[in-house]
């Protein structure tokens, strides 16, 4: 029995991803021996928590945190009680408190899914502590047929760093928002990142539009 469901993606189900390349995907990732990130039930959860006709913002990310307890199938984001907080998210939150003058309080970013932000990563496994180490598996085809799909109306794309500028390079700047710059991670974020202002660039354009903003930095209470 697969130890990865299908079952939750809805309309992502059809992408011809997971007739064509899944299967041997798959097959790839049961003869790893060693321990892969995320844990297998949350591999597609950025797809599964936003549908395609939700996806308002989309973020690339590059491939999931290799340190274990942290990815959890959302680009950039780690479970609540992760810390010190990833270095590449603590830079996202340092950039966040300039450009909008608050962010939240804890890792977990999955109320920006809530809310149509597409978190994917274009590589949806690691295997524990080996950054890339499953560049080379087919993850990829994935990416660029969920950016095909979104391609039917105008989106924000926030892609931050040389892997997610290569795999949206489609997406139509005319049409979309589009802001490119490096990666938050410390090795590049001084580099373009720090300064750019994403989160109020992207309110702003969404409510040009007539959408309602993100909340970036306020999860809602729980009931």
């Amino acid at each position: 029995m697969s130890a990865y469901s299908l079952k939750a993606l809805g309309q992502w189900r059809t992408l011809p991803f997971f007739t064509q390349t899944w299967p041997d995907v798959e097959q790839r990732l049961a003869a790893d021996p060693r321990q892969i990130l995320p844990p297998a039930p949350q591999v597609f959860r950025a797809l599964e928590q936003v549908q395609p006709d939700e996806a308002r913002v989309i973020i690339l990310g590059q491939d999931p945190y290799p340190t274990p307890g942290h990815a959890h199938g959302l680009a950039f984001s780690a479970d609540a009680g992760t810390q010190p907080l990833p270095r590449s998210l603590n830079n996202i939150f340092k950039e966040m408190q300039e450009d909008i003058g608050t962010r939240p309080r804890t890792a977990d970013l999955g109320f920006w899914a809530d809310q149509g932000v597409l978190l994917l990563n274009t590589v949806l496994t690691v295997p524990a502590g080996e950054a890339k180490g499953h560049d080379k598996l087919g993850w990829q085809a994935l990416t660029t047929q969920v950016l095909d799909r979104l391609s039917d109306q105008p989106r924000a794309y926030l892609l931050w760093g040389a892997g997610a500028h290569k795999a949206a390079l489609e997406v139509d700047a005319d049409v979309n928002l589009k802001i490119e710059t490096a990666h938050p991670s410390p090795l590049s974020a001084r580099r373009g990142f720090f300064g750019s202002r994403p989160f109020s660039r992207t309110n702003a354009w969404l409510q040009a539009r007539g959408h309602r903003a993100i909340n970036w930095a306020n999860p809602p209470e729980a009931p």
